[in-house]
């Protein structure tokens, strides 16, 4: 009830998880969630509201489960149940990830690839009037290892493409965790992987851009280029509404951007921290960029880290409801 829910064209839950072959909602305060964005729509009618499977950590048993064709029509029957009940709009997989190594110890298989291709064909059965999305990883083994593009993207009605995160915990210099265009220090970006997509002949409006209502920091940054591309340690994350406190000028944060990525950073030289995230002007940018090249959307992690007025979402809005694209 905090945010405007007419500048949003979807709400995806996060998230369910496999309970054997079939979906489960964990607890009754989710039940209870998903119940109110469904209820939004009489606010907004246009609003669409998907479920989610998985998540960072939350699809452990997937590789097993979709490997066998009853596995995968268990999860469908179940599916089904869940649309019945709560009267959403369809389903967003994000399986994290098949055929890739995703979170530590969760098993993942070379033939995840093609299982994946025939999970997405067995929940297809449920209609064209589902919507059917996923989640996707922003690298480049990701890209060639663990989707049939062509295959996947004739069924689906988007992909989301998790364009943030591409320095974090397991980086040992600083960079961009969400930066819009590459750089010579990192070739990791939203742009590459966009036109990665587009090379391979997926149609502009099935691709969904995401942005982080989020940003990382690192620590044991020396002053050099004011913290960017230098060696570092994994800190922590913290939100875009909670970043005046946390992160103020007056305890020694400085604001710099960098040109080239497209992207904003904070360096404290005293603590020797640097902090990657994205503002108003990169959410702007990036909005542009989904108008200027006929995406699907953007999208983002996640609402309630942003700030009810004025926030990221509103930029979003503002630039989708005034820009007019010269290209």
């Amino acid at each position: 009830d905090s945010f405007d829910v007419k500048k949003m064209t979807h709400i995806i839950f996060c998230f369910g998880r496999l309970d054997g072959n079939k979906f489960k909602i964990r607890t009754a305060r989710d039940t209870a969630t998903i119940q109110k964005m469904v209820s939004l729509k009489d606010k907004n009618p246009d609003l669409k509201v998907l479920i989610s499977l998985g998540g960072w950590g939350g699809c452990e048993t997937c590789s097993d489960v979709f490997a066998t064709k009853a596995g995968r029509r268990g999860f469908r029957e179940s599916i089904k149940n869940i649309y019945d009940y709560f009267k959403v709009d369809g389903l967003d997989l994000d399986w994290e990830y098949p055929g890739v190594k995703g979170f530590p110890g969760h098993k993942y298989t070379p033939e995840d690839k093609k299982h994946f291709t025939k999970l997405v064909n067995e929940i297809r059965k449920l209609g064209k009037n589902y919507e059917l999305s996923f989640a996707a990883g922003a690298s480049k083994r990701y890209l060639d290892s663990a989707v049939q593009w062509k295959k996947v993207m004739k069924k689906v009605d988007y992909v989301n493409l998790m364009t943030y995160d591409m320095v974090g915990a397991g980086s040992m210099t600083t960079g961009h965790h969400t930066n819009l265009y590459s750089s010579p220090e990192q070739e990791r970006s939203g742009d590459m992987v966009v036109k990665s997509l587009l090379n391979l002949g997926i149609p502009a409006n099935k691709i969904v851009l995401g942005a982080a209502f989020y940003g990382k920091v690192f620590e044991n940054v020396e002053d050099v280029n004011n913290g960017l591309y230098q060696p570092a340690k994994f800190k922590n994350t913290i939100q875009y509404k909670n970043m005046p406190i946390s992160l103020s000028a007056d305890s020694g944060w400085v604001s710099h951007w960098d040109d080239v990525a497209k992207a904003p950073f904070l360096y404290n030289p005293v603590k020797k921290q640097y902090f990657t995230y994205d503002d108003k002007r990169s959410i702007e940018l990036k909005t542009k960029y989904v108008i200027d090249n006929k995406l699907g959307g953007i999208m983002y992690w996640h609402l309630g880290q942003d700030v009810f007025n004025d926030g990221l979402l509103d930029v979003i809005d503002r630039v989708k409801k005034t820009y007019t694209s010269e290209k």
